[in-house]
């Protein structure tokens, strides 16, 4: 039987012979690895941050906000806003912080368990009313959120809210979503353009029924009444006369409180005895 050729391998020694050349020989994939579009979608920060996924963003906002929230059982909140303007000392500063301690200890944020937590005072973040009003949560020994914004000039969150309910978004509509739709009560201080903002949207949202009723006291009258004067829009037709029970005024931290739970009637929920401390 004729020899076979010498130049006939077997795969056997084909395979043998590749492993001995090794990977150096390998034609070089670096810039591939390199691309941009090699990069794992989840991530490649170029493509998370791009215009067409603002939509992905927008939701993940939203998400991560909400699983931090459900996780530590906060049901409703007190949404308090106000200046950041304010300090330490400042008449409006100690009357948030005091509002904000009598709030959580009389409302359902102390509670333990299962049973979700009440009425847990919850602001913009930042420092002055919103500080103030973290802070006095914390010194009741509740938990308090923060709900901060990216701004140009970066805003950081005060010292006072609980670490892991202290957020920050970058959509201004997310932030306002998640303002409103736990809010069990809206008590604002006196401020500028950014509380103006936050108190015409949750009284729009309740005017035209994309939100049920909530209280929403403006602290201190005599400010709130200087500044505003909506019988001006019932008298020209632009709101109806009803309109202006939307909101209501108090001039002390416990007519506040009392204010919320009267506007609140069958819909507050008081903490539970045991759950109260003062």
């Amino acid at each position: 039987m004729p020899e076979r050729s010498g130049t006939c391998c077997s795969p056997r020694s084909t395979q043998a012979a590749n492993a001995q050349r090794g990977p150096e020989t390998m034609p070089d994939s670096t810039a591939q690895k390199n691309s941009p579009s090699y990069r794992l979608a989840a991530l490649d920060p170029d493509f998370i941050l791009g215009d067409s996924t603002r939509g992905a963003r927008f939701m993940l906002e939203y998400q991560k906000a909400e699983d931090h929230l459900r996780a530590r059982g906060v049901v409703s909140t007190i949404v308090v806003f106000g200046s950041a303007r304010v300090r330490e000392g400042d008449t409006w500063y100690e009357a948030a912080r005091a509002f904000a301690k009598l709030a959580s200890e009389r409302g359902g944020a102390l509670a333990k368990g299962n049973s979700g937590r009440d009425h847990v005072i919850a602001t913009g973040g930042g420092p002055g009313i919103m500080e103030a009003a973290n802070r006095g949560a914390t010194e009741a020994g509740a938990l308090s959120i923060g709900f901060n914004i990216t701004l140009p000039h970066e805003q950081e969150p005060n010292a006072w809210s609980t670490p892991e309910l202290t957020f920050r978004f970058h959509y201004f509509a997310m932030r306002k979503m998640h303002l409103a739709m736990r809010a069990a009560a809206l008590v604002v201080f006196p401020g500028g353009f950014g509380t103006l903002d936050e108190l015409f949207e949750i009284m729009t949202l309740v005017q035209t029924g994309k939100m049920g009723p909530v209280p929403i006291v403006l602290y201190d009258s005599a400010y709130w009444k200087a500044l505003l004067n909506l019988e001006v829009m019932a008298e020209a037709g632009m709101i109806r006369p009803e309109d202006l029970t939307l909101f209501c005024h108090a001039d002390t931290p416990e007519e506040a409180y009392a204010r919320i739970v009267e506007g609140a009637g069958e819909n507050w929920r008081p903490a539970a005895e045991d759950s109260v401390q003062t």
